[in-house]
C-alpha cells in the first residue's frame, strides 16, 4: 500500500466493473498466473495491466512467483464488498425495512420480526438490529446538561 492510499483510493481502485471483475477473479482464483486470469477477464492487455497495477498499489492484491493473490487487507476488503453485494442484491427488502422502521410506533421485538422475516442474511440482520440498539445505547448514555 502507497503512503498516498487512502480508504476512497482503495474504493477507487475496485469501483469499475472491470476492476471488480478481475478482484473478485483473484479473489475466487487459487494463485492463478497472470497469463491465465488475462485470458479469463476477457479484456485488454492495457486495462489488465492497470487494473492489476492499481489494486498492487492499494495493497489489495500480491504477485509471486508470476501468481496472484489476495493479501490480508484485500481478504478484509473483499469480505466487505461480499457484503456490499449481498446488501445490493435485497436492497428492495431493505428499502421495506426503511419503510417500517421509520415509524418509532414500532416496538423493538416486531422490528426484529419483520427484519427476521425479511432477511436471510444473519449478517444483515445483525447489522440491522444490532445498529438500533448501539443507536439507544448511546441516547440512554448522553449526558444531561445542568443549564
Amino acid at each position: 500500500m502507497s503512503k498516498s492510499s487512502s480508504v476512497a483510493s482503495v474504493l477507487r481502485s475496485i469501483s469499475d466493473d472491470i476492476s471488480l471483475d478481475l478482484y473478485k477473479s483473484i479473489a475466487n482464483s487459487n494463485g492463478e498466473r497472470g497469463d491465465d486470469l488475462l485470458a479469463k477477464t476477457k479484456i485488454t492487455r492495457k486495462q489488465y495491466y492497470s487494473r492489476l497495477s492499481s489494486l498492487t498499489k492499494e495493497g489489495l492484491i500480491k504477485r509471486k512467483n508470476g501468481r496472484y493473490s489476495l493479501t490480508a487487507f484485500g481478504k478484509v476488503v473483499y469480505e466487505s464488498e461480499k457484503s456490499i453485494e449481498n446488501a445490493f442484491n435485497i436492497y428492495w427488502k431493505l428499502k421495506a425495512v426503511d419503510s417500517i422502521g421509520i415509524s418509532n410506533e414500532i416496538p423493538r421485538d416486531e422490528y426484529s420480526k419483520i427484519v427476521d422475516a425479511l432477511i436471510d442474511s444473519y449478517k444483515i440482520k445483525d447489522i440491522l438490529t444490532n445498529r438500533d440498539k448501539t443507536r439507544d445505547k448511546t441516547k440512554q448514555e448522553m449526558p444531561v446538561s445542568n443549564n
